[in-house]
């Protein structure tokens, strides 16, 4: 959530009247994130979040919105579309789509215990089960397809090392597709970015940090239909390991996943493609911030995150990856 387009008061009081939610109170850039422009937006009314989406086709928008829509319909706490007057879920600004959400309350966590990551493996089990009757079918957009464009055009700027490690990964991952067992995979609209910073929690007055409870989650911007498996394994990257080396937590590790498998029973085509899902899950965001890297946007508010980081999971991946079930 960067900001490449910018948006003035002016801007701010024409969108808010045709959307009938209250006179602006503030208007604030969110800095982290480098895909769109993102605002937080307080009216005498509410708090919302203004996105702009800078390379989004508008066309996928509806997908995204009604997304939302349906989980939280579902008590999924996770940002509401608010229509404006005449019961449109987007509009143009600038010459770009945009959507109007609730802004949900709580912080994001920068070092979770095993408590929070159970939590967020009983909310992404609950997600999927409230998504499997989503009609929506767009497919996941940084999905494998995306994967081999991308390595072309970051390869030129890999060393012999990584660019070895790219070539064979994504050999391994072709021949894993392939199998009969990725194609029974249970599958459907997923949120595909679950990052500790995509996932908000609230603490009681006076509470300690261990007993924050889980208050929304956010960002569902690279969502699409893909394996249940492959977003667990998403989150089981970020939220389960000991930061710099990439390895597992153990004990985050398991509590994510032992909350998952209370609500959701994973099959065992699921369990037999958890580690190739792992290196999956590592290799998408290693190719993403590699792009970024090299390929940058001109943004007013930028936070480029470092590629090395999913270069070191997906090193640590492949030798073993601890079991599903």
């Amino acid at each position: 959530m960067a900001v490449f387009t910018p948006v003035s008061d002016l801007d701010a009081r024409k969108l808010l009247k045709a959307f009938g939610v209250g006179a602006l109170r503030e208007l604030r850039g969110i800095a982290a994130g480098i895909e769109n422009s993102n605002f937080f937006l307080d009216t005498d009314q509410g708090r919302y979040v203004l996105t702009i989406f800078e390379r989004l086709d508008a066309n996928d928008l509806p997908f995204y919105l009604e997304l939302m829509q349906h989980l939280a319909g579902r008590s999924i706490p996770c940002p509401n579309p608010v229509a404006d007057l005449t019961g449109e879920l987007m509009g143009r600004l600038h010459g770009k789509p945009f959507a109007l959400v609730s802004r949900l309350r709580g912080e994001a966590l920068t070092d979770p215990e095993p408590a929070h990551c159970a939590q967020v493996g009983d909310l992404l089990a609950t997600m999927h089960q409230a998504a499997d009757d989503f009609p929506g079918l767009l497919p996941n957009p940084r999905g494998r397809a995306w994967w081999e464009a991308t390595a072309i055009r970051v390869r030129p700027h890999l060393d012999d090392s990584q660019a070895a490690l790219l070539d064979d990964e994504l050999a391994r991952q072709r021949q894993f597709a392939a199998q009969d067992d990725f194609s029974r995979l249970p599958a459907s609209a997923i949120h595909a970015d679950l990052f500790r910073d995509n996932v908000l929690f609230e603490t009681a007055h006076g509470a300690s940090s261990s007993t924050r409870r889980l208050s929304g989650v956010i960002d569902f911007y690279f969502a699409g239909v893909d394996s249940w498996l492959y977003d667990l394994a998403v989150a089981a990257n970020d939220w389960c390991i000991i930061d710099e080396s990439g390895a597992f937590d153990p004990a985050r590790l398991s509590a994510l996943l032992e909350a998952y498998r209370e609500r959701r029973a994973p099959t065992p085509a699921e369990i037999k493609a958890w580690p190739m899902m792992l290196r999956a899950a590592a290799l998408r965001f290693w190719l993403s911030r590699l792009h970024d890297l090299h390929r940058p946007r001109p943004a007013q508010l930028i936070s480029p995150k470092d590629p090395r980081h999913f270069e070191r999971i997906l090193r640590d991946r492949r030798p073993y990856c601890p079991p599903l079930a």
